[in-house]
C-alpha cells in the first residue's frame, strides 16, 4: 500500500519488556542511529532493581526512553509518543506515561492468560476497551520473528531472542533511521558466530520490511537533524564522559593516574573505561573492598600520582574515613560519587541525589571538601577535569557528584579541541623550603601558597624533602606531631580557608532570566538541570517571567551566589532528595528558599515543574 511521511519536530520513543528481552541494547541502538542522523537527542535507560528479577513480572520490566528532535532538547521527555510492550508486564508498567492518542506496539504473542494473571490484568487490554485512548498497533513480535528465521538452524527459542531486532527495525523503517550502524555492529558484535549474525540481520531486516509492507502503519515519520554548531560531535553517556574527563586531565597535567575501587552499580563502567587507556598512563586497581581502593587511591597521591577512585552512596560511606585522611594529609584524591536511591542497598538501578550533606559533612571532625556536580551527560567532562584541576592545585580531596541519571544517560558531545583544553600542571617540592634555627636549609610540609593556601606536594624519595604524613594533627609549617589546641584551631581553620580560596578560581554563579523582570528564580544542581531548563522555557512560552540558575560547585559556593538569591522574591530549588540544597542555602544566606522534592528514583519531568513555577507566580503576583 501507499505509504505517507509526517514530518515531526520531536519524537519520544520507549522500548520496554522483560530484562531477558534486550531492549537496553535495542535502544542504545536507535539511539547511535538517530545520533548519527543529527538529531539531538537525549535518553534514560530504566533498569530492574534485581539482578534478575522474575520474568514477566513488573519489578523484572527493563525500559529505554529516547527524546530526539530537530532543535535543542534537555531531557529524555516527558510522556512517549509511542511505546513498544514486548509483554503484559511492560505495557502495566507504562501506559500511564504515553500520551493520551499516541501509539502502543503491542507483541501479541505474549498476551496469554498466565503472562496477563501474572500483572493483574482480568482480562485481555488488547481486547477490552481499556486501551481505546491509544492508537494500537497489535503485532505477533514473537512468531513474525520466528518464521523470519525459519531458514535458520536456530532452536524456537534461540530464534524468539531475536525479537528485539525485530521490533528495532520495524521503529528504524517507522522513523526514518539508517541502518548502516544497526549492522556494523551486529557484524562486529557477532564477527566469530556467522550463524547468530545472519539471523539478527534477517530479523532486523524483517521488522523493516514489515513496516514497509503492513497495512497497520500508514504512515512513517521523519525528523530533520539539529541545526548544531559546527564541530564533530558522538553520542556519549555520563560515565564515559567521566572516564574520558579523567583520561583528558591524565594528559593535560602529565601526571599519572591511578584508579583504586571497587564495582559498584552504577558507577563499574568507569573501571570498565578507564582499564582500556593504559596508554595514557592509567593503572586501574580492582580492590577487594571500598576501603581498599580509596586506600591505594590516596596512597598514589602520596606517590606523586592523580588518585581517583568511584563509588555510589554506600561506598561514600566506607570510604569516609580514608577521605577524611585525605583532608588532613592535604593531598589531592578525586571521589567519583555516581549517586542511586538509598538508603542502603536501596534503590541501585534507579536515580537519587540525596548524597550531598553526606559529601559536606559525612566524615568525622572538620573536614570540608570541595564538591563539584555536572549536569549533563556530556557535561561530566568537563566536571571531572575540573575536579582534577580543584584536587591538585589546592592538595585536597574533591567529591565529584553524579548520579544514575547522568551515568547511564545520554546525549551528541561536541569532542572538544584537546589543545584547547585547560592546562592542569602543577610543580612539586624539589628543595626545601625553608631555614632551621641554626639557618639550615629544610624542608617544611605545611609551609602554604599564599594564593591557594596549598601546602607543597613533594614526592616520596626526594632528596632533604623528608616528612611525616599520617591522621595525627600536624604543626603547620613544620609538619610535626602537635597536641596544641591553638595549633589544632588554626589547623581546622586554615584548612576551612583552603577550601573557600577554590571560590576565587571558579567565577561567578549564571543567571538566565530573559526579561530581567523576573521574581521568581529555580535553582538547580545536577542532573536537575535539564528538566529546570525546558520548564522554564514552557513558562515563557506561556508568558511568565522565571529566572534560572544551576550551581556546578556546591562547595564552596560562587562568591555571588547570596547577592543571586537575595535578588528574586521566590526561590524555588527542586530536587530529588528531602531538600538538602535548599537546606544549605536558607542556613548560609538566610534566604526563604522553598524546596520542591521528590525520591521516586526518576528524574522529574518539565511539566511538572512548569506547574510548580506557575504555582509559585499565582503566589507572588497575588
Amino acid at each position: 500500500m501507499a505509504k505517507t511521511t509526517e514530518v515531526r519536530d520531536d519524537v519520544i520513543v520507549r522500548f520496554a519488556g522483560d530484562s531477558g528481552d534486550g531492549m537496553q541494547l535495542t535502544g542504545d541502538r536507535f539511539t547511535t542511529a538517530t545520533a548519527s542522523l543529527g538529531n539531538d537527542l537525549s535518553t534514560l535507560p530504566d533498569f530492574p532493581a534485581e539482578i534478575r528479577a522474575p520474568a514477566g513480572t513488573l519489578p523484572g520490566v527493563s525500559a529505554f526512553q529516547i527524546h530526539f528532535a530537530d532543535h535543542h532538547v534537555r531531557t529524555p521527555g516527558d510522556s512517549p509518543d509511542i511505546l513498544v510492550a514486548m509483554n503484559p508486564a511492560a505495557l502495566k508498567s507504562n501506559l500511564g506515561d504515553v500520551k493520551p492518542g499516541g501509539q502502543v506496539i503491542i507483541n501479541t504473542d505474549e498476551f496469554t492468560k498466565r503472562a496477563l494473571a501474572k500483572v493483574g490484568y482480568d482480562s485481555n487490554p488488547i481486547e477490552d476497551d481499556s486501551l481505546e485512548s491509544y492508537q494500537v498497533h497489535a503485532v505477533p513480535l514473537t512468531s513474525l520473528t520466528v518464521e523470519a528465521l525459519s531458514d535458520f538452524d536456530l532452536s524456537k527459542k534461540d530464534a524468539e531472542r531475536a525479537k528485539n531486532m525485530f521490533a528495532l527495525g520495524l521503529l528504524s523503517w517507522l522513523y526514518s533511521r539508517p541502518t548502516d550502524q544497526t549492522r556494523a555492529f551486529l557484524e562486529e558484535k557477532f564477527a566469530r558466530r556467522p550463524e547468530i549474525l545472519h539471523a539478527n540481520l534477517a530479523a532486523f531486516e524483517a521488522g523493516w520490511s514489515f513496516g514497509e509492507t503492513t497495512e497497520d502503519f500508514a504512515v512513517q515519520y521523519e525528523v530533520k537533524p539539529a541545526k548544531v554548531p559546527v564541530g564533530r560531535y558522538r553520542n556519549i553517556t555520563g560515565n564515559l564522559a567521566l572516564a574520558y574527563g579523567l583520561v583528558a586531565a591524565t594528559v593535560r597535567s602529565g601526571l599519572p593516574m591511578f584508579l583504586g575501587t571497587y564495582p559498584i552499580t552504577p558507577a563499574s563502567d568507569i573501571l570498565h573505561e578507564l582499564s582500556k587507556h593504559k596508554r595514557f598512563g592509567i593503572t586501574t586497581f580492582q580492590a577487594e573492598d571500598e576501603i581498599a581502593g580509596v586506600g591505594a587511591a590516596l596512597g598514589a597521591s602520596y606517590g606523586g600520582a592523580i588518585g581517583v577512585t568511584s563509588t555510589s552512596g554506600p561506598g561514600i560511606a566506607l570510604k569516609s574515613e580514608t577521605i577524611g585522611l585525605a583532608v588532613a594529609l592535604e593531598l589531592p584524591l578525586v571521589v567519583l560519587d555516581v549517586q542511586r536511591g538509598g538508603p542502603s542497598t536501596g534503590l541501585p538501578t534507579k536515580t537519587e541525589q540525596a548524597d550531598l550533606l553526606q559529601a559536606m559533612y559525612g566524615r568525622n571532625g572538620e573536614a570540608p571538601l570541595p564538591i563539584v556536580a555536572p549536569q549533563s551527560p556530556g557535561d561530566c567532562f568537563d566536571a571531572a577535569m575540573e575536579a582534577v584541576r580543584i584536587a591538585t592545585a589546592f592538595r585536597t580531596p574533591v567529591i565529584l557528584l553524579s548520579d544514575g541519571y547522568l551515568a547511564n544517560g545520554a546525549e551528541p558531545w561536541r569532542v572538544p579541541d584537546a589543545s584547547a583544553l585547560p592546562d592542569l600542571g602543577v610543580d612539586f617540592a624539589t628543595e626545601p623550603n625553608a631555614l632551621d634555627k641554626d639557618g639550615d636549609p629544610v624542608f617544611h610540609p605545611f609551609k602554604r601558597d599564599e594564593a591557594t593556601l596549598a601546602r607543597p606536594w613533594a614526592v616520596p624519595g626526594t632528596p632533604g624533602l623528608e616528612h611525616r604524613i599520617g591522621g595525627l594533627e600536624k604543626a603547620d609549617g613544620t609538619g610535626a606531631i602537635s597536641y596544641d589546641p591553638a595549633n589544632h584551631d588554626h589547623m581546622v581553620r586554615m584548612r576551612a580557608a583552603k577550601v573557600d580560596r577554590v571560590a576565587d578560581t571558579i567565577g561567578d554563579l549564571e543567571v538566565d532570566d530573559p526579561s530581567g523582570e523576573a521574581d521568581v528564580l529555580v535553582v538547580g544542581w545536577g542532573s536537575t538541570f535539564g528538566p529546570i531548563a525546558s520548564a522554564c522555557v514552557l513558562v515563557r512560552q506561556s508568558g511568565g517571567k522565571v529566572a534560572h540558575a544551576h550551581l556546578r560547585h556546591l562547595n564552596p559556593f560562587p562568591k555571588n551566589t547570596g547577592e543571586v538569591l537575595k535578588r528574586y522574591r521566590h526561590v524555588i530549588v527542586p530536587e530529588m532528595n528531602m531538600g538538602q540544597l535548599s537546606l544549605l542555602l536558607r542556613s548560609k544566606y538566610l534566604v526563604d528558599a522553598q524546596g520542591y522534592n521528590q525520591v521516586r528514583g526518576l528524574p522529574f519531568t518539565s511539566r511538572e515543574l512548569e506547574g510548580v513555577i506557575n504555582s509559585a507566580l499565582v503566589e507572588v503576583n497575588a
